[in-house]
Order: structure tokens, then C-alpha cells, then sequence
């Protein structure tokens, strides 16, 4: 139970169902809702106060049910069992009443407090759809409530109606009936497990039907305390399987089912005929043949958009911010006397690593943007079901796309993402890939080069970097799935949602506060890492602080030392700025541009000449050609993510998971990037060996690799 003078609700349902949205509407909160599953993948708290009393709500994440065949289903089903809360809110989603009720038989077997909240009410009526609460109310026997999120005045009634029923504690009393067989050894075996059921609090009757499911952690207790062994159950449940040509699991599934199904026929009638939208535009956007290609063409304007409209504004945000945080401190400081020093570390160090943030908003704005109007139309979860057939040939469900394309904005929610997956095969090969796809960091490092390298065709070159990622990633996938992963995929099961017409207030704060995180995430590292380039770059062993004299410094023996490993992608011995800006980005990939900005700056200074306005566009035409700068982001790309997201593949999988990933994405960017130069430009046959040699290195490692891990997966190697 909850603490004196809190209760808790637990919020729970399938995903998509409105659960996210409810929550911020009771709460205030500004959880993150998408109109696609998986959004939550851990559980939530926020509070409200009604009529002097505290409440605490729990947003559990969506599941279809109790089963623990994936993490967020573990979550859930962890949490109820906890008997934590002080009432379970079962969520459904009102337009299809029948799936959403199967999670509803298992809450209610449970015997813990349930109510349910129809949510999308007001869809339901669109829908043609009449549904009878009072009367699905008395054959669950617990109490129901319609509402809809999007309606204000619905806030009030919820409250009265948690009021009411956390003091009411109603515990339905329904009972689903099985065949005998499955009856008769639910009656046997309760009785034994009577006591352990007590122990857990739990209900005997399901702790029973949970053994007869298999399930893996009822197994365990029952086992481990000798109150049968594993051959008496294996010999009982092969008897019914002989008896009903059917698994008892499956058997016990179908009778719910076919109760949830019965009571949904009663409940809701179909008052008048309505041919979804939906279906007319999924014919179109979910053909077999046109799907891939419409997929491909809504991610070429997505990036068109970030790159063409952004980069209208980035002249203006830039230069807004040169005048204040760089010319205007520095005036500032020497009007008051600052020392040179002083003046020079706050200026162009600090200073110039605000600019660099904020010159970067533009894009990270219209990415963010143009991602959440696709998750809000609709279209994100259609994506996952057009590449399902994709991801199949490399071993994965469509459902593995979902984190995928979370990638594009960040790896490591990305990662998290991937809990939703049902087994830990798919998880694996799925975080494995998912790196590669080009996270929001890596974007401001993609602008400054296609700017300066390929002004006319900007958008295009991204494009052609997040379609590398996609495609590298493909070929990694099918690599490992012949190699580490070997096994079949679990079978997609994912929700469509609803298309609707993107909400303008929820894209607009969802956006926003994507581009806070960037600000403060990002800022942070920039500033910081600006910081202490500038400090880098005006140090030497000779001469001490001489900011003249970066040539000499500290960081450029760094550099000069590192740079070798890249010739073979076109850095040559002097650019050796860009090694340690690849040096820097293992940190975060958002300082790779401060980095750049803060020592190629310098340079310029040193005699470097600029015919052009922008300092960094004319340094970088100095040192790159066209094709070692693309061979450059090639690497960015897809060498190791930073810091955070390798901890998090450790956390999620093993460390040996997180350090081999690490080095195989390494590895895998000097490859690509080394043959992309030497074929366009390099020519040199060694270092075009060298690439295929490590490729093929890269190729037997994996499979001695795979030799210690099981077949099952269920364990890797720590």
C-alpha cells in the first residue's frame, strides 16, 4: 500500500490507448504521448491533489497482457503484483473494445482492485460505434467509466470516480470457466499451492492457472519449494495436451477470448456504418509494393525539410549570437579591465561554445518537428509494419523499426526502446543496429560540411548519410543474424493507431522539449568541450599560454599523433582538427563541431586566409576535398556511439555486449569511410587490402565469437 495520506493508481492497458495522455492530463504533466506503441517503456509517476486527498499515479507500459514475454510486460505485471497500488486503472481503448478486454480477464483473475476508463469515447461515436458501460459494467462486475483525453471536462469526473472507488476497494468476483480437464487440475493443484499463494499474496486460483501456463517465474516457486516437481506437471499438462489436441496455455487463451469476445458483442452495438479513412489511406501508404518507396521518399522530405528550411535561419541565429556571447563579452570584458586571459577563455571559449549551440537550433528544431508530426499523424508504427517484411529477412520483427527510427533523435532511448521486443534475440540485434542510425547530434556535424563541401545539394548529402546508416545497418543485421544471433524472429504484433490530423499544441511542446533536451544536453558538452579546446589549443610545453601559437599546443600533439590512423580516409598529417574532434565526439557527438569551430578558429588566426564570410566553412574547403569530407561524415556516422549510449547497451545486455559493439562500429567506419576515399579519390590498393582484410577479420571473429554463446541466447558472456 501506498504511504498515509497518498493513494496510488496504477495506470495500465495496451499500447496506444491513451494511457500517456490521461496521465498528463490528471497530472500536468508533459510525459511524452505518441500515436504508435512503445512510447512508454518504463513505469511513470506524477501526482494530483482532489478534494484535500493525494494521489499518485503510476504509468505503467503498454501491454497486451500479463504474460512476461518482453521487459515492459515484466514491468507491469511486476508492479500489480506488488499490490502497491491502492487501485488498478485498466485503460481501453473504446474502438476496439474486444482486444483491449483480454488484459482486462487477466487484471480481473488477478483479484486486485480494478477499475476501467473507456477512453476515445468520442472516437467510438465517430466510429459508428454504441457501447453500453453499465451493462459491460455488470458482466465484468467492477466499475466502468467513459471519457475521452482530449475533453477537459472529463478531468473532474475521473477524479470523482478514482475518489469514490479507492475507498470502495472493488474486487471483482468473476470467474473464467475452462474445460474440465483444465478445471479439474485447477482444483488439484489449488490446494497445494494455497499456502505459497498466501505467502505472496497472491490469489491461488491464478497462481494455479499461471503453472498451467507455463509460466517460467510461477515454475520457479513452485519448484524450488518442493510443492511439485517439474515431471508431475510436465506428465499432468501432457495429459490435457493429449486429451484437447491443444497446448493448456493456448487452450486457457482461446476460452478467454472467446468470454471477452462474447461480452463485447453485448456491450457494443454499431449504430450506423462508417468506412474508415484509415483503411483508404493504409491500401496506399501499407502496399506491399508502394510502401518502401513512399517510406524512403516521407524520410528524403523529412531531411529536406531539416536541412533546406533550417538552414535559412542559421545565419541569423548565428550571427545574433557571435554579436552577444563572443564580440559583446569580450567588449564588455576589456571595457572593465579583465585580463587578456580572462577575456579570451570567457569569449572565445565560453562564448563561442553558446554560439555554436545556437547556430545548431534551426536544424534540430525541424528534425524533431518533422519526426513528431509523423509519429502524431500516424505513420511511424505503419513504417514498422511496411519494413516488417524487410527486418524479416535480416532475422528481426517489424516491430524492431520502432527504436530504429527513436534513433534518429537519440541512441539511447533508442536502446531503451527496444524492451518492447519480446525476446532477447531481437533485443540484441536491434541495439546492435541501432547506432547506425544517424542520431540528432550527429546532424549539426552533417550541416557545417554539406555546406561548405556541397552548398547546392545539402539535403541530398544527409539523406545519403541517414540511407548509409539504414543500409550499413541492414548488413550488420544480416552478418550477425548468420553469425552471433542465429534463430527466427518473434512474430510482429503491433497495434495500428489511428491516423488523425496532427495535434499543433502537442507537436509544437513535443518538439520544444526535444530541442530543450538538445539545448541542455548538448550545450553542456559544447561549451565544455569548447572550453577546453580553447584551453588545449593555447597551452604548450614551450611557451605556455599563447593563444598565437596553437600550432604548438598540447592539442596538437594530440592531433598530430592520432592523425596516421586517418590518412587512409583523406585527413592529412596538418588537418590533424579533425582527429581530435573524432577524439572528442567519443564523449558526445555534439562536440565534434565545437571542437571544429574552437581549433580551426584559431588556425585562422595564425594566417589562414578566409575570402569567405563564415571562418569554419573556408578552414574546413582548406582541408578537406569533397570526397575526404564526405569520407569524414561516413565515419562520424558510424563509428562508436558516445559514451552514454555504449553504457546503455552495457546496462540493457553485458559489458562485453556494449565493448564488442563499440569496437565493431569502430572498426566498420574505418572500413567504409577508408574504401569510399581511396575508390573516389585515394587510389591506394594498400589501404583498399587493408579494408577488406579487416573485413573479413571482422567476419571470423564473429563466428568464433558465436561458439560460446547458447543457442537460446539466454546468456551472454559477461
Amino acid at each position: 500500500m501506498s504511504k498515509e495520506n497518498e493513494l496510488t493508481l496504477a495506470f495500465t492497458g495496451n499500447p496506444n490507448c491513451g494511457k500517456s495522455s490521461l496521465f498528463n492530463l490528471l497530472t500536468g504533466a508533459k510525459q511524452q504521448i505518441g500515436n504508435w506503441p512503445g512510447v512508454t517503456v518504463e513505469r511513470v509517476e506524477g501526482r494530483y491533489e482532489h478534494n484535500h486527498q493525494n494521489y499518485k499515479i503510476v504509468d505503467l507500459p503498454g501491454i497486451y497482457s500479463l504474460s512476461p514475454n518482453s521487459e515492459d510486460e515484466q514491468v507491469s505485471r511486476d508492479y500489480i503484483l506488488s499490490r502497491k497500488a491502492d487501485l488498478i486503472v485498466n485503460i481501453l481503448d473504446s474502438t476496439n473494445l474486444s482486444r483491449n478486454l483480454y488484459l482486462t480477464a487477466q487484471l480481473i483473475e488477478m483479484k486486485v482492485p480494478v477499475v476501467v476508463v473507456l477512453n476515445m469515447m468520442d472516437l467510438a461515436n465517430d466510429n459508428g460505434l454504441s457501447i453500453d458501460i453499465d451493462h459491460l459494467s455488470a458482466h465484468l462486475e467492477c466499475p466502468v467509466i467513459g471519457v475521452s483525453a482530449v475533453n477537459l471536462n472529463d478531468v473532474s469526473r475521473l477524479k470523482d470516480f478514482f475518489e469514490t472507488n479507492c475507498r470502495l476497494h472493488p474486487v471483482s468476483s468473476i470467474e473464467f470457466k475452462y474445460p474440465n480437464e483444465i478445471e479439474d487440475l485447477i482444483s488439484r493443484w489449488k490446494i497445494l499451492l494455497e499456502k505459497k499463494a498466501h505467502e505472496l499474496n497472491l490469489d491461488p486460483r491464478w497462481l494455479t492457472l499461471r503453472l498451467i501456463e507455463e509460466d517460467p517465474w510461477v515454475n520457479s516457486v513452485v519448484c524450488d519449494n518442493a510443492i511439485l516437481n517439474r515431471e508431475e506437471i510436465e506428465l499432468q499438462l501432457k495429459g490435457i495436451k493429449q486429451i484437447l489436441n491443444e497446448t493448456p496455455d493456448m487452450i486457457i487463451a482461446d476460452y478467454v477470448y472467446g468470454a471477452v469476445n462474447g461480452i463485447s458483442r453485448e456491450v457494443v452495438k454499431r449504430i450506423r456504418q462508417v468506412k474508415p479513412l484509415s483503411d483508404i489511406v493504409d491500401s496506399v501508404v501499407m502496399h506491399p509494393v508502394l510502401g518502401i518507396p513512399i517510406f524512403f521518399a516521407v524520410m528524403m522530405i523529412v531531411f529536406f525539410v531539416t536541412i533546406e528550411i533550417g538552414n535559412i535561419f542559421v545565419d541569423w541565429f548565428d550571427t545574433v549570437a557571435g554579436l552577444i556571447f563572443v564580440d559583446g563579452v569580450h567588449s564588455l570584458l576589456s571595457s572593465v579591465g579583465a585580463p587578456s586571459i580572462v577575456s579570451y577563455f570567457i569569449s572565445d571559449g565560453v562564448g563561442a561554445g553558446i554560439q555554436m549551440v545556437i547556430s545548431f537550433i534551426p536544424f534540430v528544431f525541424f528534425m524533431f518537428l518533422m519526426l513528431s508530426l509523423l509519429e502524431d499523424s500516424g505513420y511511424m508504427a505503419r513504417a514498422a509494419f511496411v519494413m516488417d517484411r524487410f527486418m524479416g529477412k535480416i532475422g528481426l520483427p517489424g516491430k524492431a523499426f520502432v527504436p530504429m527510427i527513436v534513433g534518429f533523435g537519440c541512441t539511447v532511448p533508442a536502446i531503451l526502446a527496444t524492451r518492447t521486443l519480446d525476446n532477447k534475440r531481437d533485443r540484441m540485434i536491434t541495439i546492435f543496429m541501432v547506432p547506425m542510425m544517424s542520431c540528432g547530434a550527429r546532424l549539426p556535424v552533417y550541416a557545417l560540411f554539406a555546406a561548405a563541401f556541397f552548398p547546392t545539394s545539402t539535403g541530398l548529402i544527409v539523406f545519403s548519410l541517414y540511407m548509409t546508416g539504414i543500409l550499413v545497418a541492414v548488413l550488420s543485421g544480416l552478418l550477425i543474424k548468420v553469425t552471433l544471433f542465429r534463430g527466427e524472429p518473434s512474430d510482429l504484433i503491433m497495434e495500428l493507431p489511428r491516423y488523425h490530423v496532427p495535434r499543433a499544441k502537442h507537436i509544437l511542446l513535443h518538439t520544444w522539449a526535444r530541442v530543450k533536451d538538445f539545448i541542455k544536453r548538448a550545450g553542456k558538452v559544447i561549451i565544455i568541450a569548447v572550453f577546453i579546446m580553447s584551453i588545449f589549443s593555447s597551452f604548450s610545453l614551450n611557451d605556455g599560454f599563447n593563444p598565437d601559437n596553437t600550432a604548438e599546443s598540447l592539442l596538437a600533439s594530440l592531433g598530430r599523433f592520432i592523425t596516421p590512423l586517418f590518412t587512409s580516409i583523406g585527413i592529412s598529417d596538418d588537418n590533424w582538427p579533425a582527429t581530435v574532434g573524432l577524439f572528442t565526439g567519443i564523449f558526445a557527438k555534439e562536440s565534434i563541431v565545437g571542437t571544429l569551430n574552437a581549433v580551426y578558429s584559431q588556425l585562422n588566426s595564425l594566417g589562414v586566409n578566409s575570402s569567405e564570410g563564415s571562418v569554419g566553412l573556408s578552414i574546413l574547403r582548406s582541408k578537406f576535398s569533397p570526397a575526404a569530407a564526405y569520407a569524414y561524415l561516413l565515419f562520424i556516422l558510424l563509428y562508436m556511439p558516445c559514451v552514454a549510449a555504449v553504457s546503455a547497451a552495457m546496462k540493457e545486455i553485458s559489458v562485453t555486449f556494449g565493448l564488442v559493439q563499440a569496437l565493431y562500429l569502430t572498426l566498420v567506419a574505418w572500413i567504409i569511410s577508408t574504401l569510399f576515399y581511396q575508390i573516389a579519390e585515394g587510389h591506394n590498393p594498400l589501404y583498399i587490402l587493408i579494408a577488406l582484410a579487416l573485413l573479413i577479420l571482422i567476419i571470423l571473429i564473429f563466428k568464433i565469437i558465436a561458439r560460446s554463446i547458447p543457442k537460446d541466447h539466454s546468456s551472454i558472456p559477461e
